[in-house]
């Protein structure tokens, strides 16, 4: 069994953060974690009131750290500078933290959409976040993580509510990869007590990932409703993400930039970057995490 760590955590308040925090918890481990808000007291946290550009913060926050789990990171803003600020900049001030305060193991959430850095102003910053990543002095590991979804997920919740109405619109023919939440916060675990350089595309197992329609016939599984997915040719989406962004604003969740993300038609992750079978490998089926996801949403009331 590993030792417990002392772990600096950035994002443990969103989706993905908060279930690695939980996690590393259970297995005993003690976090110094990022907050822009008063959080309420939890054995084994410490809460570090700031933001990615206060840098005495993120001094306080690596103080006595054995590694750092870089969760934070924006994934939509209304042009390249939001970007910039929360994924370049932001890993920058953290990398520089790190490094400063004799950090050791760095642990670096991506995304997919790296791989793709001229498709989206999102994964262009989320290219330069790596690449910030590989030139510092830090043991580093980076994650890029598919499709998340799993309880208190508010991103996949919609195409669950499509599916509850026997209608999932997404785009046009294409193929991705999912992982449930767990299993990803199970991987940065690993990584964190690991001192392995490593690149890592994670996903459920299922060789060659998902068709559009398979995914839409899973949320219809999911939420015990028979679906007809619709695939949306580009142009479609591009007007509702225009539309969007003239209803809701800065609060728009399809923006132009995401629209041209999802119309990309292979999401799924290269097995030649999959992690190490002895350091972590995906524990929930999909067919199952979809379920139990839909069942978490009913219990919320939000589905």
């Amino acid at each position: 069994m590993v030792a417990a760590l002392t772990l600096a955590l950035t994002g443990s308040t969103g989706f993905v953060g908060a279930h690695l925090l939980d996690l590393a918890l259970e297995q005993g481990h003690h976090l110094r974690a990022l907050t822009r808000r008063p959080q309420r007291a939890r054995d084994g946290v410490t809460w570090v009131e700031g933001a990615l550009d206060d840098h005495a913060a993120l001094a306080a926050l690596v103080e006595g750290a054995s590694a750092v789990v870089h969760v934070a990171g924006v994934i939509t803003a209304s042009d390249a500078a939001g970007f910039e600020a929360g994924n370049v900049a932001g890993t920058a001030a953290m990398i520089d933290a790190a490094e400063r305060g004799g950090i050791k193991r760095f642990v670096h959430v991506s995304s997919l959409a790296a791989r793709e850095p001229a498709l989206s102003l999102y994964g262009a910053s989320k290219a330069r976040s790596e690449a910030l990543v590989g030139a510092s002095r830090l043991s580093s590991a980076i994650v890029r993580p598919p499709a998340v979804y799993g309880p208190g997920d508010r991103e996949t919740l919609e195409l669950f509510k499509m599916a509850k109405r026997g209608l999932v619109v997404l785009p046009s023919a294409g193929k991705l990869s999912l992982i449930h939440v767990h299993d990803l916060a199970r991987l940065l675990l690993a990584l964190a007590e690991s001192d392995a350089a490593l690149l890592v595309e994670p996903d459920d197992g299922r060789c060659g990932g998902w068709t559009h329609r398979e995914f839409g016939q899973a949320l219809g599984r999911a939420v015990g409703r028979k679906v007809t997915t619709l695939s949306a040719p580009r142009v479609l989406l591009s007007l509702a993400a225009r539309a969007d962004t003239w209803v809701r604003g800065p609060r728009a969740k399809l923006t132009r930039d995401r629209a041209a993300y999802f119309c990309h038609p292979d999401w799924t992750v290269s097995p030649d970057r999959a992690a190490p079978a002895g350091l972590w490998q995906p524990q929930i089926d999909t067919e199952a995490g979809l379920a139990a996801t839909a069942q978490w949403y009913q219990a919320q009331r939000w589905l």
